[in-house]
């Protein structure tokens, strides 16, 4: 009679993860786990593979360090920016390895965004006080790492990348005219945003800086958390804020101009109403980038609008 094969030496079964976790699982059973997951599997599951001690190995390290760095892998599996961004963030008790195969990911995730359709543009990063709050919002038990500037730096360093002759203009009571590196990471990009003299929030100040430089500009995206001062024209008693009031002025000598607002903490208020060359959007996902590369190539603000309208939850 044969003897039954004890427990923690039983193989893993190929199976999805989620089917395994009530199981009495050992630390092997979770290296063997690690080793065999998906790239993106491995993405989600980070923290999970460090409390369960699979990055005690050390050969366990270096295949998923391998694996999350892998180019071909992070293009195949159409992995994004702000997706990668949220996982570095998270990952606070990885090995130094895994976090940095996670920001060379990041910055092969650049390549899985769409060029915008526009020559000449501008990126109006906010770098005021409230932008190194957490893009959540304090929310107990559930509050991001990520900050509003992170977001503000990834938006602008993604979008040079895949347009190279962008303009970064980054902001807060005034314009500070300080273009970031387009070789430089993403998250180097982030620390040296967050690192500029912060103040309040002015949303008028790079459209004026623009339009003394009578610059060129095709399309505008202010990436703000949109706190900013309801500053309209007092010679004119105009309800419109300085904001559009500039954007008029830009408009007029580029007619064919785009503007994009993304508040990253919607609330009931906006600098410019959407028309049809302003679209606002609220909050911050990687299809933004979609949609803004939609917009930047002749969809008005109403056609967005209808399509978010048609989507079925």
């Amino acid at each position: 009679m044969s003897q039954e094969r004890p427990q923690s030496l039983m193989p893993v079964p190929d199976v999805p993860m989620a089917m395994l976790t009530s199981l009495p699982l050992t630390k092997r059973h979770w290296v063997e786990i690690a080793l065999r997951s998906s790239w993106t599997a491995t993405r989600m599951n980070l923290n999970t593979f460090a409390r369960h001690g699979v990055f005690e190995d050390e050969g366990a390290v270096a295949a998923v360090a391998k694996r999350l760095a892998d180019e071909q892998l992070v293009r195949s599996a159409k992995a994004m920016p702000y997706q990668l961004l949220v996982a570095v963030r998270n990952a606070v008790s990885v090995p130094s390895e895994i976090r940095a195969a996670l920001e060379t990911a990041l910055e092969h995730a650049t390549r899985n965004v769409s060029a915008f359709a526009a020559r000449n543009v501008w990126v109006l990063p906010d770098v005021s006080g409230s932008m190194h709050a957490p893009i959540t919002g304090h929310r107990k038990g559930a509050t991001t790492s990520v900050r509003c500037v992170d977001v503000a730096a990834l938006m602008a360093a993604t979008v040079l990348r895949r347009n190279p002759s962008a303009c970064v203009l980054p902001f807060s009571d005034v314009a500070i005219p300080m273009p970031l590196d387009a070789e430089r990471s993403i998250l180097e990009n982030a620390e040296i945003l967050a690192q500029l003299p912060s103040g309040g929030t002015n949303c008028s100040a790079p459209l004026a800086w623009i339009n003394a430089k009578k610059a060129r500009a095709d399309l505008v995206v202010f990436v703000s958390d949109n706190e900013s001062w309801i500053d309209s024209n007092p010679w004119t008693q105009s309800a419109a804020t300085e904001t559009l009031r500039q954007w008029s002025i830009l408009r007029e000598r580029n007619p064919g101009a785009r503007l994009v607002c993304i508040d990253l903490t919607p609330n009931m208020t906006s600098q410019a109403p959407n028309l049809d060359d302003i679209l606002n959007l609220g909050g911050f996902s990687d299809e933004i980038f979609e949609t803004i590369a939609g917009f930047a190539s002749g969809a008005d603000s109403r056609q967005w609008i209808g399509r978010i309208r048609s989507t079925t939850l």
